[in-house]
């Protein structure tokens, strides 16, 4: 953590002494003990009557134009920007505890009554860890399920009859079986199909 700034020379700094106002009481209303600087260079100007001490005052005047420069010159880097930091995070771990504590103590409960609560704070922690390894760099390759049964339903062929011209004359089926004789030549020649006489009855082919 940054050191605390240090007050600029006094040469930079043009001083005047007012009466205050507010509460405070009469001596506050009727002595010059508020204290007015301003700085120079970036006519920057603080305003302090904080106590009835003149000398405090002057004091605290100071440390807060040390604090305003550092800001101004530093930015981010500056001890105020930096303390502001801290405390935000320690403020959001408290709240965080917090939270986790009040859930615990209403789980509880609601086990002692034989009730069971909603599971929001797991949600929300999951997301929570999900969005820090993001930011971290962290990745997770999820791998997609698949069961034979679907594997199984998708190969399962399917059943259809496929049909070829005979003669031109009628559609049959490619495992129809017909009449055929043999020639002199000892050659298998099919015999001639009337449709008009013969029934063909088709059959599948699963």
């Amino acid at each position: 953590m940054p050191s605390r700034p240090k007050p600029p020379p006094e040469s930079e700094l043009e001083e005047s002494f007012l009466k205050g106002s507010g509460p405070g009481g009469q001596k506050i209303n009727k002595t010059n003990s508020a204290v007015q600087i301003k700085h120079l260079p970036t006519n920057i100007v603080i305003k302090c009557q904080a106590t009835r001490s003149r000398s405090q005052n002057r004091k605290i005047a100071r440390d807060i134009l040390a604090e305003r420069l550092d800001e101004l010159y530093n930015g981010a880097q500056s001890r105020v920007a930096v303390v502001g930091s801290v405390k935000k995070k320690r403020a959001d771990s408290a709240a965080k505890k917090a939270r986790r504590k009040h859930r615990k103590l209403a789980e509880e409960k609601a086990k002692a009554a034989g009730l069971t609560l909603p599971d929001t704070e797991g949600a929300q922690g999951v997301k929570g860890e999900e969005e820090e390894q993001e930011e971290e760099g962290e990745w997770e390759v999820v791998d997609e399920e698949y069961h034979e049964e679907d594997w199984e339903e998708i190969e399962k062929p399917v059943a259809r009859s496929e049909t070829v011209k005979v003669n031109d004359l009628k559609e049959t089926p490619v495992n129809q079986s017909t009449m055929v004789k043999v020639n002199d030549n000892g050659d298998t020649v099919p015999l001639p199909v009337d449709p008009s006489t013969t029934d063909i009855k088709a059959q599948g082919n699963p």
